[in-house]
């Protein structure tokens, strides 16, 4: 499978599943929760709080690791094993593209001082479980 092969299958993933983990490290141990997605070719961005306990650990290490596209169907349902550095975003451009109604649960608009963008830039990506074949790496070079 090219290169060109198993990126266009990440984007699809991408495309198409938008809940996912993310995982940072809390009190020197791995914390993962579930996050919404969206994403561009292959950085990602989740919205959030400025206040959360995920914001203060990305501060002190701003590295990550995201699991996204499993459907709980089981063999041969692929997902991306995803691994990113992760930088606080507040660009008010951003968040207005990415808000959406569904945001108003946390916060009072796009303007809102504690809505946030995280901004993940891909370091590895790996195409996983694809139909039982072997993990294929996406070279991002």
């Amino acid at each position: 499978m090219s290169n060109q092969d198993i990126r266009k299958q990440i984007e699809n993933i991408l495309e198409n599943s938008h809940v996912g983990t993310l995982a940072t490290i809390k009190q020197d141990r791995p914390h993962s929760r579930y996050m919404t997605y969206t994403h561009d070719g292959l950085k990602l961005f989740t919205a959030t709080s400025s206040d959360t306990d995920k914001v203060d650990e990305i501060e002190k290490n701003p590295y990550t690791h995201i699991l996204l596209g499993y459907e709980g169907d089981g063999f041969g349902d692929a997902y991306v094993e995803y691994q990113g550095k992760v930088k606080i975003n507040e660009s008010e451009d951003l968040k207005e593209e990415l808000w959406n109604s569904y945001m108003e649960n946390w916060f009072d608009g796009p303007n809102d001082p504690k809505y946030i963008v995280l901004e993940i830039e891909p370091l590895a990506i790996r195409l996983m479980n694809k139909n039982g074949q072997e993990p294929k790496e996406l070279d991002l070079e």
